[in-house]
């Protein structure tokens, strides 16, 4: 078992060192192994008791990676996942076996995107939200179907539902039935990626008011993963950009969205809607030159150097560390402290 002292104070309820994801490249005869994808390189996060933290990003960054592997690290990860247990011990994930594998499986749960593609047609609400009452806490009959209806009853839907099949719900009230699902066992962390994506605009900020309303009654942790910065800068106590599979930038979420100090960040601003329609065509629009590069094949230097309009040649030789600007303000630039970005305004 890992040592308290890792993980700092009684706040920390995860935290994550040096995980990397590479996924091997095969080619030719006998699938020879020829490289690696890079997915997650080298991520160091820490999440905080009751806080949500929101990891954001183009598709195809690593964050879905990243998320799914704190579930349960991937036999191509490495590095280490610490998680404090509702009892005070800290479990290294990538070791779990046993009793200390299901507390885990309890604790720590996630919502997925698709509430379509998430929720089994063939299931009643009983069958699909009692599932993980009987495989993780072992109960049954009536005390299984009064949990089950008492925790529709918390996301908004009729206890009387239960026995209805997922098709007589629209999308936002399945994705009800997901949280409904999740939250059941009593987690502790909640790991939503994308959570609204999939959703209509109308039901977003219904699902989100939702999500707020849960953490502050049952308290729970969010790791909230999002490729849009304006769901995220309402949901989120804390952002992690993240670029490549690197994280380039963590900040509080008020002080990111007001200056960013990462360029990449700053593009990514640029792209959130201005609500005000007054205001509309007063902010550029930053666009990114060039493609994502290759995960499998990433530049030397600064991975964004190749689409950064203030790239240097040391952006180009020489990979700048995730380090501390501020406090409690991370970024991975070497012109962090000189560059003056435009935030949200």
């Amino acid at each position: 078992m890992p040592d308290d002292m890792e993980m700092g104070d009684e706040r920390t309820v995860l935290l994550t060192r040096d995980l990397s994801v590479r996924f091997p490249v095969r080619r030719g005869p006998g699938s020879r192994v020829t490289g690696h994808v890079r997915a997650v390189e080298g991520v160091n996060l820490r999440i905080e008791r009751r806080e949500t933290l929101g990891l954001v990003g183009e598709s195809g960054c690593g964050k879905t990676t990243l998320g799914s592997s704190v579930l349960r690290p991937r036999d191509e990860a490495t590095g280490q996942v610490l998680y404090r247990s509702a009892d005070g011990r800290v479990l290294d994930v990538t070791a779990l076996r046993g009793e200390d594998l299901a507390t885990y499986r309890r604790e720590v749960r996630m919502v997925f995107q698709d509430p379509h593609a998430s929720l089994n047609p063939r299931l009643t609400l009983l069958e699909i939200i009692g599932e993980p009452l009987r495989v993780l806490l072992g109960l049954s009959g009536t005390e299984l179907e009064d949990r089950a209806a008492e925790m529709l009853r918390r996301v908004g839907l009729r206890p009387g539902h239960l026995r209805r099949y997922p098709h007589a719900f629209s999308g936002g009230e399945r994705q009800r039935v997901s949280i409904a699902r999740t939250l059941v066992p009593g987690p502790r962390l909640v790991v939503a990626d994308e959570a609204v994506s999939a959703l209509d605009v109308s039901v977003r900020s219904q699902i989100l008011n939702l999500l707020q309303d849960l953490q502050d009654e049952l308290g729970l942790t969010y790791l909230f993963i999002s490729h849009d910065l304006s769901v995220v800068q309402h949901l989120c106590d804390r952002v992690a950009v993240m670029y490549l599979g690197r994280i380039v930038e963590l900040s509080g979420t008020d002080e990111l969205y007001a200056r960013p100090r990462h360029p990449y960040t700053e593009a990514l601003i640029s792209a959130v809607p201005v609500p005000d329609p007054r205001r509309r065509g007063s902010r550029e629009r930053i666009r990114l030159a060039g493609d994502v590069p290759d995960p499998a094949d990433p530049p030397a230097g600064c991975p964004f150097h190749t689409r950064c309009r203030y790239a240097t040649e040391r952006c180009v030789t020489e990979e700048p560390p995730l380090r501390e600007v501020a406090p409690g303000r991370l970024v991975a630039c070497h012109h962090a402290e000189d560059l003056r970005l435009a935030g949200a305004g």
